[in-house]
């Protein structure tokens, strides 16, 4: 198994709550077709790449998540430019917008959605980074090249955890990208991202996890009554505080608010 093929516990069946008091039908169809309409505006715009500003990127992804019907509640802020890697904790597809409205990066994927019809190409035009997770002879080339990204001044967002948690409990964080900002001498930008709903009920609506489709997540989220994404922007670790990718990594990991944290295999 390789390193960057983490498995989390978390599934549908095992920890996603019953859903309590759901949005109308027709509510729901409606932010889903605004959360698509949003989404194909950023396909369209998606070949302009770096050269959107920043400002309009992070609004229209939080224009993604409130269409989906759900308010963020964001604290704390990061560094506007200069090279940094973003870390966070992984619950949710939501994450992605969620944290490219703290700061717009490019984010790290897995090889496979190189391959995907349309998808791939616009991630590519977009300065996606793909590791190839199943084979970790390339994991060094991957950790070289956001190096590079960062000494170049680029931010790159990764969540270190390698896998989507249920988010009452969370996997640890795992230490190889974290050698990327040490050789690069950049700062790590921690953010730990959590959710809750109405109801004690909702804490899991917005997860997606395990065996979970994409649109049984969607019509969750879409169908889910106050649901809010919390972003928590901590404190900026400073590059050279800490001297190894294990130390690094530790500072880095948010702490979860309910349950320990289980199988705290790292790479």
């Amino acid at each position: 198994m390789s390193a960057w093929l983490p498995t989390a516990p978390c599934t549908p069946d095992a920890c996603l709550e019953p859903a309590g008091p759901a949005v109308a039908v027709p509510r729901a169809v409606l932010r889903l077709a605004a959360l698509t309409a949003l989404v194909l505006a950023g396909v369209a715009l998606s070949p302009l790449g770096g050269r959107l500003p920043a400002a309009w990127v992070r609004r229209w992804c939080r224009a993604v998540v409130r269409a989906a019907g759900v308010r963020i509640r964001l604290t704390g802020s990061a560094p506007a430019d200069g090279g940094v890697l973003l870390v966070a904790n992984h619950i949710s597809w939501l994450d992605i917008p969620l944290l490219a409205a703290v700061r717009p990066a490019r984010m790290l994927a897995k090889s496979e959605i190189r391959r995907w019809p349309v998808a791939g190409r616009l991630a590519a035009r977009a300065g996606v980074l793909f590791i190839e997770r199943d084979r970790l002879r390339a994991l060094p080339g991957t950790v070289a090249r956001i190096g590079a990204a960062l000494r170049a001044g680029a931010a790159v967002a990764v969540f270190p955890e390698g896998s989507t948690w249920c988010g009452r409990t969370g996997g640890h964080f795992r230490r190889a990208v974290f050698q990327a900002a040490l050789d690069a001498g950049a700062p790590v930008q921690p953010v730990r991202l959590s959710y809750r709903g109405a109801g004690a009920s909702d804490a899991t609506a917005a997860a997606f996890v395990g065996e979970d489709t994409l649109f049984a997540s969607l019509w969750r989220v879409a169908s889910a009554r106050g649901l809010v994404a919390e972003v928590e922007v901590r404190p900026l670790i400073p590059a050279g505080r800490h001297h190894d990718r294990r130390a690094l990594a530790r500072a880095a990991e948010p702490q979860p608010a309910s349950a320990p944290r289980r199988h705290p295999a790292r790479a």
